[in-house]
Protein backbone atom coordinates (compact mmCIF):
# COMPACT_ATOMS: atom_id res chain seq x y z
CA UNK A 1 0.00 0.00 0.00
CA UNK A 2 1.04 3.52 -0.67
CA UNK A 3 -0.33 7.06 -0.80
CA UNK A 4 -0.53 8.80 -4.16
CA UNK A 5 -1.38 12.41 -5.00
CA UNK A 6 -3.45 12.54 -8.19
CA UNK A 7 -4.01 15.81 -10.12
CA UNK A 8 -7.66 16.83 -10.31
CA UNK A 9 -8.54 19.32 -13.04
CA UNK A 10 -10.21 22.41 -11.60
CA UNK A 11 -10.00 21.09 -8.02
CA UNK A 12 -7.32 20.42 -5.39
CA UNK A 13 -5.35 17.23 -6.05
CA UNK A 14 -6.81 14.01 -4.66
CA UNK A 15 -4.87 12.09 -2.03
CA UNK A 16 -5.59 8.38 -2.46
CA UNK A 17 -4.61 5.28 -0.53
CA UNK A 18 -3.83 2.63 -3.13
CA UNK A 19 -2.70 -0.95 -3.44
CA UNK A 20 -0.64 -2.29 -6.35
CA UNK A 21 -0.02 -5.89 -7.44
CA UNK A 22 1.42 -7.53 -10.50
CA UNK A 23 -0.74 -9.80 -12.67
CA UNK A 24 1.43 -11.26 -15.35
CA UNK A 25 3.12 -8.40 -17.12
CA UNK A 26 0.66 -5.80 -15.85
CA UNK A 27 0.62 -3.75 -12.65
CA UNK A 28 -2.90 -3.51 -11.32
CA UNK A 29 -3.74 -0.58 -9.01
CA UNK A 30 -6.74 -0.44 -6.73
CA UNK A 31 -7.91 2.58 -4.73
CA UNK A 32 -8.66 1.66 -1.11
CA UNK A 33 -9.59 5.06 0.33
CA UNK A 34 -9.76 8.76 -0.44
CA UNK A 35 -7.71 10.68 2.13
CA UNK A 36 -8.21 14.12 0.59
CA UNK A 37 -10.09 15.43 3.62
CA UNK A 38 -7.41 14.36 6.08
CA UNK A 39 -5.17 17.03 7.61
CA UNK A 40 -1.76 17.19 6.00
CA UNK A 41 0.00 16.17 9.22
CA UNK A 42 -2.12 13.00 9.50
CA UNK A 43 -1.45 12.10 5.87
CA UNK A 44 2.29 12.51 6.38
CA UNK A 45 2.23 10.37 9.52
CA UNK A 46 0.33 7.64 7.65
CA UNK A 47 2.86 7.86 4.80
CA UNK A 48 5.74 7.29 7.25
CA UNK A 49 3.88 4.34 8.79
CA UNK A 50 3.43 2.70 5.40
CA UNK A 51 7.17 3.10 4.75
CA UNK A 52 7.94 1.29 7.98
CA UNK A 53 9.60 4.29 9.58
CA UNK A 54 9.12 4.73 13.35
CA UNK A 55 6.57 7.29 14.48
CA UNK A 56 7.93 9.71 17.10
CA UNK A 57 5.69 12.12 19.04
CA UNK A 58 6.34 15.71 18.03
CA UNK A 59 7.57 16.63 21.48
CA UNK A 60 10.20 13.88 21.30
CA UNK A 61 11.60 14.60 17.85
CA UNK A 62 14.15 17.02 19.27
CA UNK A 63 15.98 16.98 22.56
CA UNK A 64 16.86 20.41 23.98
CA UNK A 65 20.25 19.98 25.59
CA UNK A 66 20.61 23.55 26.86
CA UNK A 67 18.58 26.75 26.92
CA UNK A 68 20.25 30.13 27.46
CA UNK A 69 18.76 33.65 27.85
CA UNK A 70 19.33 35.35 24.53
CA UNK A 71 16.89 38.16 23.65
CA UNK A 72 18.39 40.90 25.82
CA UNK A 73 21.95 40.09 24.72
CA UNK A 74 20.93 40.07 21.06
CA UNK A 75 19.24 43.49 21.14
CA UNK A 76 21.90 45.22 23.26
CA UNK A 77 24.64 44.02 20.92
CA UNK A 78 22.51 45.15 17.98
CA UNK A 79 22.21 48.59 19.59
CA UNK A 80 25.98 48.76 20.11
CA UNK A 81 26.49 47.87 16.45
CA UNK A 82 23.98 50.47 15.25
CA UNK A 83 25.54 53.13 17.48
CA UNK A 84 28.98 52.14 16.11
CA UNK A 85 30.25 52.00 19.67
CA UNK A 86 32.24 48.87 18.87
CA UNK A 87 34.20 50.62 16.10
CA UNK A 88 34.49 53.73 18.26
CA UNK A 89 36.30 51.65 20.87
CA UNK A 90 38.51 49.95 18.27
CA UNK A 91 38.20 49.95 14.49
CA UNK A 92 39.16 46.27 14.19
CA UNK A 93 37.79 43.39 16.17
CA UNK A 94 40.21 41.98 18.72
CA UNK A 95 40.15 40.01 21.95
CA UNK A 96 40.34 43.13 24.12
CA UNK A 97 37.42 44.79 22.31
CA UNK A 98 35.27 41.67 22.69
CA UNK A 99 36.00 41.56 26.43
CA UNK A 100 35.18 45.27 26.82
CA UNK A 101 31.90 44.87 24.93
CA UNK A 102 31.04 41.87 27.09
CA UNK A 103 31.64 43.97 30.22
CA UNK A 104 29.47 46.79 28.85
CA UNK A 105 26.58 44.40 28.11
CA UNK A 106 27.01 42.74 31.49
CA UNK A 107 26.67 46.05 33.31
CA UNK A 108 23.34 46.55 31.56
CA UNK A 109 21.84 43.11 32.07
CA UNK A 110 23.25 42.19 35.48
CA UNK A 111 25.96 44.43 36.98
CA UNK A 112 28.41 42.62 39.24
CA UNK A 113 32.11 42.23 39.95
CA UNK A 114 34.50 41.42 37.13
CA UNK A 115 35.07 37.89 38.43
CA UNK A 116 31.35 37.20 38.72
CA UNK A 117 30.86 38.60 35.23
CA UNK A 118 33.17 36.00 33.71
CA UNK A 119 31.10 33.30 35.42
CA UNK A 120 27.82 34.73 34.16
CA UNK A 121 28.87 35.08 30.50
CA UNK A 122 28.47 31.34 29.98
CA UNK A 123 24.97 31.46 31.53
CA UNK A 124 23.71 33.63 28.65
CA UNK A 125 24.51 33.68 24.94
CA UNK A 126 26.86 36.62 25.53
CA UNK A 127 29.91 34.42 25.99
CA UNK A 128 29.34 32.42 22.79
CA UNK A 129 28.37 35.46 20.71
CA UNK A 130 31.52 37.42 21.56
CA UNK A 131 33.75 34.39 22.03
CA UNK A 132 34.69 35.27 25.61
CA UNK A 133 33.63 32.07 27.35
CA UNK A 134 36.48 30.82 29.46
CA UNK A 135 38.05 34.25 29.94
CA UNK A 136 39.68 34.63 33.35
CA UNK A 137 39.67 37.69 35.55
CA UNK A 138 43.27 38.57 34.66
CA UNK A 139 42.26 38.90 31.00
CA UNK A 140 39.34 41.10 32.04
CA UNK A 141 41.57 43.47 34.01
CA UNK A 142 44.06 43.58 31.14
CA UNK A 143 41.18 44.56 28.82
CA UNK A 144 40.15 47.24 31.34
CA UNK A 145 43.68 48.67 31.24
CA UNK A 146 43.54 48.53 27.43
CA UNK A 147 40.26 50.47 27.49
CA UNK A 148 41.64 53.12 29.84
CA UNK A 149 44.61 53.69 27.51
CA UNK A 150 42.12 54.44 24.72
CA UNK A 151 39.84 56.70 26.80
CA UNK A 152 41.03 59.99 25.30
CA UNK A 153 40.58 58.74 21.73
CA UNK A 154 37.13 57.32 22.46
CA UNK A 155 35.96 60.51 24.17
CA UNK A 156 37.29 62.59 21.28
CA UNK A 157 35.22 60.51 18.83
CA UNK A 158 32.09 60.83 20.99
CA UNK A 159 32.61 64.59 21.31
CA UNK A 160 33.03 64.95 17.54
CA UNK A 161 29.75 63.06 17.10
CA UNK A 162 27.64 64.88 19.70
CA UNK A 163 29.21 68.28 20.46
CA UNK A 164 29.27 71.17 18.03
CA UNK A 165 30.75 74.65 17.79
CA UNK A 166 28.70 77.13 19.82
CA UNK A 167 26.67 74.36 21.45
CA UNK A 168 25.89 73.80 25.13
CA UNK A 169 27.81 71.27 27.23
CA UNK A 170 26.45 70.01 30.56
CA UNK A 171 28.83 69.16 33.39
CA UNK A 172 28.32 67.98 36.95
CA UNK A 173 30.18 66.07 39.65
CA UNK A 174 29.18 63.24 41.94
CA UNK A 175 30.91 60.74 44.21
CA UNK A 176 30.69 57.10 45.27
CA UNK A 177 31.90 55.44 48.40
CA UNK A 178 34.91 53.12 48.23
CA UNK A 179 35.19 49.79 50.01
CA UNK A 180 38.81 49.26 50.93
CA UNK A 181 41.96 51.18 51.79
CA UNK A 182 44.39 50.48 48.95
CA UNK A 183 43.34 52.90 46.18
CA UNK A 184 45.10 56.30 46.36
CA UNK A 185 42.00 57.96 44.87
CA UNK A 186 39.92 57.01 47.90
CA UNK A 187 39.89 59.99 50.28
CA UNK A 188 37.47 61.35 52.84
CA UNK A 189 35.34 64.15 51.46
CA UNK A 190 31.78 65.29 50.80
CA UNK A 191 29.90 61.98 50.45
CA UNK A 192 26.72 62.24 48.37
CA UNK A 193 25.77 58.60 49.04
CA UNK A 194 25.08 59.09 52.74
CA UNK A 195 27.52 56.34 53.76
CA UNK A 196 29.36 57.80 56.72
CA UNK A 197 32.81 56.59 57.69
CA UNK A 198 33.89 55.45 54.21
CA UNK A 199 36.29 57.17 51.81
CA UNK A 200 34.91 58.32 48.47
CA UNK A 201 35.96 58.79 44.87
CA UNK A 202 34.83 61.86 42.92
CA UNK A 203 34.04 61.85 39.21
CA UNK A 204 32.69 64.44 36.80
CA UNK A 205 30.52 63.60 33.80
CA UNK A 206 30.25 65.74 30.68
CA UNK A 207 27.23 65.38 28.38
CA UNK A 208 25.64 67.12 25.43
CA UNK A 209 22.49 69.22 25.92
CA UNK A 210 20.28 66.09 25.73
CA UNK A 211 22.19 64.31 28.50
CA UNK A 212 24.12 61.94 26.22
CA UNK A 213 27.49 61.25 27.95
CA UNK A 214 30.69 62.03 26.06
CA UNK A 215 33.41 62.12 28.75
CA UNK A 216 34.13 61.31 32.39
CA UNK A 217 37.03 62.19 34.66
CA UNK A 218 37.91 60.71 38.04
CA UNK A 219 39.37 62.69 40.97
CA UNK A 220 40.53 61.93 44.51
CA UNK A 221 37.72 61.94 47.07
CA UNK A 222 38.85 65.17 48.75
CA UNK A 223 38.56 67.20 45.51
CA UNK A 224 36.14 70.12 45.63
CA UNK A 225 33.60 70.35 42.83
CA UNK A 226 34.66 73.82 41.57
CA UNK A 227 38.31 72.81 41.25
CA UNK A 228 37.40 70.29 38.51
CA UNK A 229 36.11 73.01 36.16
CA UNK A 230 39.50 74.11 34.68
CA UNK A 231 40.19 70.53 33.58
CA UNK A 232 36.90 70.44 31.68
CA UNK A 233 37.60 73.78 30.02
CA UNK A 234 41.00 72.51 28.88
CA UNK A 235 39.41 69.29 27.63
CA UNK A 236 36.82 71.17 25.55
CA UNK A 237 39.33 73.55 24.01
CA UNK A 238 42.37 71.33 23.77
CA UNK A 239 41.43 67.69 23.32
CA UNK A 240 38.06 68.19 21.60
CA UNK A 241 39.24 71.15 19.50
CA UNK A 242 36.13 73.29 20.08
CA UNK A 243 36.77 77.01 19.67
CA UNK A 244 33.32 78.15 20.72
CA UNK A 245 31.39 76.31 23.46
CA UNK A 246 29.06 77.10 26.38
CA UNK A 247 29.65 75.21 29.63
CA UNK A 248 26.59 74.67 31.83
CA UNK A 249 27.14 73.99 35.55
CA UNK A 250 25.21 74.47 38.76
CA UNK A 251 25.89 77.33 41.18
CA UNK A 252 27.97 75.08 43.43
CA UNK A 253 30.18 74.14 40.48
CA UNK A 254 30.61 77.43 38.64
CA UNK A 255 31.43 79.64 41.59
CA UNK A 256 32.42 83.28 41.15
CA UNK A 257 36.08 82.28 41.34
CA UNK A 258 35.71 79.72 38.54
CA UNK A 259 33.65 82.13 36.44
CA UNK A 260 36.42 84.72 36.66
CA UNK A 261 38.84 82.08 35.34
CA UNK A 262 36.48 81.15 32.50
CA UNK A 263 36.22 84.80 31.48
CA UNK A 264 39.94 84.77 30.65
CA UNK A 265 39.42 82.08 27.99
CA UNK A 266 38.05 83.55 24.75
CA UNK A 267 35.29 81.59 23.07
CA UNK A 268 34.29 79.78 26.26
CA UNK A 269 30.87 80.85 27.56
CA UNK A 270 28.98 79.62 30.57
CA UNK A 271 25.54 79.31 32.17
CA UNK A 272 25.05 79.01 35.92
CA UNK A 273 22.85 80.44 38.68
CA UNK A 274 23.12 82.85 41.61
CA UNK A 275 23.14 81.80 45.24
CA UNK A 276 20.47 83.05 47.65
CA UNK A 277 22.66 85.80 49.26
CA UNK A 278 23.33 87.27 45.81
CA UNK A 279 19.60 87.23 44.99
CA UNK A 280 18.85 88.97 48.30
CA UNK A 281 21.43 91.60 47.42
CA UNK A 282 19.72 92.29 44.09
CA UNK A 283 16.37 92.72 45.86
CA UNK A 284 17.78 95.01 48.55
CA UNK A 285 19.56 97.17 45.95
CA UNK A 286 16.40 97.47 43.86
CA UNK A 287 17.78 95.71 40.79
CA UNK A 288 15.16 92.97 41.18
CA UNK A 289 11.59 94.15 41.81
CA UNK A 290 9.47 91.35 43.24
CA UNK A 291 6.41 92.98 41.66
CA UNK A 292 7.76 91.83 38.29
CA UNK A 293 6.35 88.38 39.04
CA UNK A 294 2.79 89.64 39.48
CA UNK A 295 2.21 89.28 35.73
CA UNK A 296 5.08 87.12 34.44
CA UNK A 297 7.34 84.31 35.56
CA UNK A 298 10.49 85.27 33.62
CA UNK A 299 12.28 88.62 33.31
CA UNK A 300 15.78 89.59 32.24
CA UNK A 301 17.53 92.12 34.46
CA UNK A 302 20.94 93.82 34.74
CA UNK A 303 23.13 94.68 37.69
CA UNK A 304 26.45 96.54 37.98
CA UNK A 305 27.54 93.83 40.41
CA UNK A 306 27.61 91.38 37.47
CA UNK A 307 29.16 93.33 34.57
CA UNK A 308 28.96 91.73 31.14
CA UNK A 309 26.40 89.17 32.33
CA UNK A 310 22.74 88.60 31.59
CA UNK A 311 20.53 87.72 34.55
CA UNK A 312 17.27 85.81 34.00
CA UNK A 313 14.99 86.08 37.05
CA UNK A 314 12.49 83.22 37.26
CA UNK A 315 9.52 82.53 39.53
CA UNK A 316 8.02 79.05 39.89
CA UNK A 317 4.90 78.98 42.13
CA UNK A 318 5.14 75.21 42.62
CA UNK A 319 8.73 75.56 43.81
CA UNK A 320 7.64 78.40 46.11
CA UNK A 321 5.02 76.18 47.72
CA UNK A 322 7.50 73.32 48.14
CA UNK A 323 10.05 75.57 49.84
CA UNK A 324 7.38 77.12 52.11
CA UNK A 325 6.13 73.71 53.18
CA UNK A 326 9.63 72.34 53.75
CA UNK A 327 10.63 75.37 55.82
CA UNK A 328 7.54 75.03 58.01
CA UNK A 329 8.25 71.35 58.55
CA UNK A 330 11.87 72.01 59.48
CA UNK A 331 10.90 74.85 61.81
CA UNK A 332 8.32 72.64 63.52
CA UNK A 333 10.79 69.76 63.90
CA UNK A 334 13.45 72.12 65.31
CA UNK A 335 11.02 73.68 67.78
CA UNK A 336 9.93 70.25 68.99
CA UNK A 337 13.50 69.27 69.79
CA UNK A 338 14.33 72.66 71.35
CA UNK A 339 11.25 72.39 73.59
CA UNK A 340 12.41 68.97 74.66
CA UNK A 341 15.83 70.34 75.59
CA UNK A 342 14.30 73.28 77.47
CA UNK A 343 11.92 70.98 79.38
CA UNK A 344 14.73 68.58 80.25
CA UNK A 345 16.90 71.38 81.59
CA UNK A 346 14.04 72.82 83.65
CA UNK A 347 13.02 69.58 85.36
CA UNK A 348 16.54 68.52 86.20
CA UNK A 349 16.85 67.91 89.94
CA UNK A 350 20.07 67.94 91.85
CA UNK A 351 23.01 69.15 89.82
CA UNK A 352 21.69 71.28 86.92
CA UNK A 353 22.92 70.87 83.38
CA UNK A 354 25.84 73.13 82.60
CA UNK A 355 25.66 75.67 79.78
CA UNK A 356 28.14 73.58 77.81
CA UNK A 357 26.02 70.44 78.12
CA UNK A 358 22.93 72.29 76.96
CA UNK A 359 24.90 73.91 74.14
CA UNK A 360 26.05 70.52 72.84
CA UNK A 361 22.44 69.27 72.67
CA UNK A 362 21.27 72.44 70.95
CA UNK A 363 24.10 72.19 68.45
CA UNK A 364 23.04 68.67 67.48
CA UNK A 365 19.49 69.82 66.77
CA UNK A 366 20.55 72.90 64.84
CA UNK A 367 23.07 70.87 62.82
CA UNK A 368 20.46 68.29 61.91
CA UNK A 369 17.77 70.66 60.61
CA UNK A 370 19.98 73.58 59.43
CA UNK A 371 17.65 76.20 60.95
CA UNK A 372 20.10 78.16 63.10
CA UNK A 373 19.56 81.36 61.10
CA UNK A 374 15.87 81.42 62.07
CA UNK A 375 16.30 81.06 65.86
CA UNK A 376 17.92 82.92 68.70
CA UNK A 377 18.47 81.48 72.18
CA UNK A 378 19.90 82.03 75.59
CA UNK A 379 21.78 79.31 77.46
CA UNK A 380 22.46 79.45 81.19
CA UNK A 381 23.31 76.74 83.69
CA UNK A 382 20.08 74.77 84.17
CA UNK A 383 18.05 77.01 81.80
CA UNK A 384 17.46 77.28 78.07
CA UNK A 385 15.21 79.79 76.29
CA UNK A 386 14.70 80.31 72.58
CA UNK A 387 12.51 82.20 70.12
CA UNK A 388 11.99 82.51 66.39
CA UNK A 389 13.58 85.23 64.27
CA UNK A 390 10.42 86.21 62.48
CA UNK A 391 12.11 88.87 60.34
CA UNK A 392 14.67 86.33 59.09
CA UNK A 393 11.88 83.90 58.21
CA UNK A 394 9.91 86.63 56.42
CA UNK A 395 12.89 87.75 54.34
CA UNK A 396 13.67 84.19 53.28
CA UNK A 397 10.00 83.56 52.41
CA UNK A 398 10.07 86.56 50.07
CA UNK A 399 12.46 84.68 47.80
CA UNK A 400 10.55 81.40 47.75
CA UNK A 401 10.28 80.09 44.19
CA UNK A 402 12.72 82.68 42.82
CA UNK A 403 15.96 81.68 41.13
CA UNK A 404 18.24 83.62 38.80
CA UNK A 405 20.12 82.11 35.89
CA UNK A 406 23.27 83.94 34.82
CA UNK A 407 25.12 83.65 31.52
CA UNK A 408 27.90 85.26 29.56
CA UNK A 409 26.16 84.63 26.22
CA UNK A 410 24.69 87.61 24.35
CA UNK A 411 21.01 87.63 23.40
CA UNK A 412 21.72 87.19 19.68
CA UNK A 413 23.33 83.82 20.37
CA UNK A 414 21.14 82.63 23.25
CA UNK A 415 17.62 83.81 24.02
CA UNK A 416 16.36 84.37 27.55
CA UNK A 417 14.15 81.29 27.42
CA UNK A 418 16.89 79.09 25.96
CA UNK A 419 19.33 80.17 28.67
CA UNK A 420 16.88 79.00 31.34
CA UNK A 421 16.20 75.77 29.43
CA UNK A 422 19.94 75.19 29.18
CA UNK A 423 20.42 75.53 32.92
CA UNK A 424 17.46 73.27 33.71
CA UNK A 425 18.92 70.67 31.35
CA UNK A 426 21.38 69.83 34.13
CA UNK A 427 18.63 67.48 35.29
CA UNK A 428 19.79 65.19 32.46
CA UNK A 429 23.21 64.84 34.11
CA UNK A 430 21.53 64.13 37.44
CA UNK A 431 19.61 61.35 35.73
CA UNK A 432 22.90 59.93 34.47
CA UNK A 433 24.19 59.81 38.05
CA UNK A 434 20.99 58.08 39.20
CA UNK A 435 21.46 55.40 36.55
CA UNK A 436 25.17 55.05 37.23
CA UNK A 437 24.71 54.69 40.99
CA UNK A 438 21.28 53.05 41.04
CA UNK A 439 20.06 49.58 40.09
CA UNK A 440 20.78 50.06 36.38
CA UNK A 441 24.58 50.09 36.24
CA UNK A 442 25.78 50.07 39.85
CA UNK A 443 29.07 51.89 39.65
CA UNK A 444 29.29 51.12 43.36
CA UNK A 445 30.46 49.36 45.43
CA UNK A 446 33.94 49.92 44.05
CA UNK A 447 36.29 47.09 45.02
CA UNK A 448 39.17 47.77 42.59
CA UNK A 449 42.47 48.30 44.29
CA UNK A 450 44.54 50.26 41.79
CA UNK A 451 43.94 53.80 40.56
CA UNK A 452 43.91 52.73 36.90
CA UNK A 453 41.35 50.00 37.51
CA UNK A 454 39.04 52.45 39.28
CA UNK A 455 39.35 54.94 36.41
CA UNK A 456 38.76 52.18 33.87
CA UNK A 457 35.75 50.87 35.79
CA UNK A 458 34.05 54.27 35.89
CA UNK A 459 34.79 54.90 32.21
CA UNK A 460 33.28 51.49 31.42
CA UNK A 461 30.14 52.43 33.37
CA UNK A 462 29.91 55.67 31.38
CA UNK A 463 30.02 53.72 28.10
CA UNK A 464 27.31 51.40 29.41
CA UNK A 465 25.16 54.42 30.23
CA UNK A 466 25.78 55.73 26.71
CA UNK A 467 24.11 52.56 25.40
CA UNK A 468 21.34 52.74 28.00
CA UNK A 469 20.59 56.37 27.12
CA UNK A 470 19.93 55.39 23.51
CA UNK A 471 17.98 52.27 24.45
CA UNK A 472 15.68 54.32 26.69
CA UNK A 473 15.01 56.69 23.79
CA UNK A 474 14.43 53.83 21.35
CA UNK A 475 12.15 51.86 23.71
CA UNK A 476 10.32 54.87 25.17
CA UNK A 477 7.00 53.51 23.85
CA UNK A 478 7.39 50.35 25.99
CA UNK A 479 8.76 52.13 29.08
CA UNK A 480 7.30 54.45 31.67
CA UNK A 481 8.89 57.29 29.73
CA UNK A 482 7.33 60.41 28.27
CA UNK A 483 7.93 59.97 24.54
CA UNK A 484 7.04 63.60 23.84
CA UNK A 485 9.47 65.01 26.42
CA UNK A 486 12.54 65.60 24.19
CA UNK A 487 10.48 67.69 21.77
CA UNK A 488 8.30 69.33 24.41
CA UNK A 489 11.35 70.40 26.43
CA UNK A 490 12.41 72.70 23.59
CA UNK A 491 8.94 74.22 23.16
CA UNK A 492 7.29 74.55 26.55
CA UNK A 493 7.49 77.41 29.03
CA UNK A 494 11.03 77.24 30.47
CA UNK A 495 9.94 78.25 33.99
CA UNK A 496 6.48 76.70 34.48
CA UNK A 497 6.30 73.28 36.16
CA UNK A 498 6.69 70.45 33.66
CA UNK A 499 3.53 68.54 32.81
CA UNK A 500 3.43 65.01 31.38
CA UNK A 501 2.02 64.44 27.91
CA UNK A 502 -1.29 62.68 27.33
CA UNK A 503 0.44 59.47 26.22
CA UNK A 504 2.51 59.42 29.42
CA UNK A 505 -0.64 59.83 31.53
CA UNK A 506 -2.37 57.01 29.65
CA UNK A 507 0.61 54.68 30.17
CA UNK A 508 0.82 55.54 33.85
CA UNK A 509 -2.91 55.00 34.39
CA UNK A 510 -3.42 51.81 32.40
CA UNK A 511 0.09 50.29 32.51
CA UNK A 512 -0.41 49.53 28.80
CA UNK A 513 0.90 51.12 25.62
CA UNK A 514 -1.53 53.89 24.69
CA UNK A 515 -1.84 53.13 20.99
CA UNK A 516 -2.22 49.94 18.93
CA UNK A 517 0.96 48.08 18.13
CA UNK A 518 1.33 45.69 15.17
CA UNK A 519 3.66 42.71 15.28
CA UNK A 520 5.30 41.24 12.23
CA UNK A 521 3.29 38.03 12.47
CA UNK A 522 -0.14 39.41 13.26
CA UNK A 523 -1.93 42.43 11.85
CA UNK A 524 -4.22 42.53 14.87
CA UNK A 525 -3.69 45.66 16.98
CA UNK A 526 -2.90 44.90 20.60
CA UNK A 527 -1.86 46.79 23.69
CA UNK A 528 1.41 45.79 25.29
CA UNK A 529 2.41 46.00 28.97
CA UNK A 530 4.55 48.98 29.94
CA UNK A 531 7.83 48.18 31.69
CA UNK A 532 10.61 49.74 33.65
CA UNK A 533 13.97 49.49 31.89
CA UNK A 534 15.03 46.65 34.17
CA UNK A 535 11.82 44.63 33.75
CA UNK A 536 11.90 45.07 29.96
CA UNK A 537 15.41 43.59 29.84
CA UNK A 538 14.20 40.74 32.03
CA UNK A 539 11.33 40.10 29.61
CA UNK A 540 13.66 40.19 26.61
CA UNK A 541 15.84 37.61 28.37
CA UNK A 542 12.97 35.10 28.32
CA UNK A 543 13.56 34.65 24.58
CA UNK A 544 16.05 31.82 24.75
CA UNK A 545 18.44 30.18 22.31
CA UNK A 546 18.14 26.42 22.53
CA UNK A 547 20.79 23.85 21.65
CA UNK A 548 18.88 20.96 20.02
CA UNK A 549 19.75 17.43 18.94
CA UNK A 550 17.56 15.23 16.69
CA UNK A 551 16.10 12.23 18.49
CA UNK A 552 17.05 9.98 15.62
CA UNK A 553 20.73 10.98 15.81
CA UNK A 554 21.82 10.76 19.45
CA UNK A 555 25.46 11.01 18.41
CA UNK A 556 24.92 13.45 15.56
CA UNK A 557 25.55 17.19 15.41
CA UNK A 558 23.52 19.73 17.37
CA UNK A 559 22.02 22.98 16.11
CA UNK A 560 20.82 26.20 17.73
CA UNK A 561 17.24 27.39 17.51
CA UNK A 562 15.94 30.67 19.02
CA UNK A 563 12.47 30.75 20.55
CA UNK A 564 9.76 32.68 18.73
CA UNK A 565 9.56 36.27 20.08
CA UNK A 566 6.58 37.54 22.02
CA UNK A 567 4.71 40.61 20.70
CA UNK A 568 6.62 42.83 23.16
CA UNK A 569 9.96 41.36 22.10
CA UNK A 570 9.06 41.84 18.45
CA UNK A 571 8.08 45.45 19.10
CA UNK A 572 11.34 46.10 20.96
CA UNK A 573 13.28 44.96 17.88
CA UNK A 574 11.08 47.07 15.59
CA UNK A 575 11.63 50.18 17.71
CA UNK A 576 15.39 49.60 17.75
CA UNK A 577 15.48 49.25 13.97
CA UNK A 578 13.42 52.46 13.55
CA UNK A 579 15.52 54.46 16.03
CA UNK A 580 17.42 57.27 14.28
CA UNK A 581 21.09 56.95 15.18
CA UNK A 582 22.88 60.29 15.42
Amino acid sequence: MYIETVPNRGSPPAILLREARREGKKVVKRTLANLSKWPAARVESFRLLLRGEPLIPAQEMLRIERSLPHGHVELILEAIRRLKLDTTIASQRCRERDLVLAMIVERLIRPRSKLASTRHWSDTTLGDTLGVNGADVDEVYAALDWLLARQERIEKKLAARHLSEGGLVLYDVSSSFYTGTTCPLARYGHDRDGRKGLPIIVYGVMTDIEGRPVAVQVYPGNTGDPTTVPDQADKLRGRFGLDRIVLVGDRGMLTQTQIEKLKTQPGLGWISALRSPAIRGLVDQGHLQLSLFDTQNLAEIRSPDFPGERLMACFNPLLAEQRRRKRQELLAATEKELNRIAAGAARRRGKPLSADQIGVRVGRVIGRYKMAKHFEWTIEPGAFRWSRREESIRREAELDGIYIVRTSEPAERLSTADAVRGYKSLAQVERAFRCLKGLDLRVRPIFHRSEDHVRGHIFLCMLAYYVEWHLRRAWAELLFEDEALPTARRQRDPVAPARPSLSALVKKRGRQTPRPVHSFDSPTPEELPVHSFDSLLAHLATRTRNTCRPHTSPDGPTFDQAADPTPAQTRARQLLEMYPVN
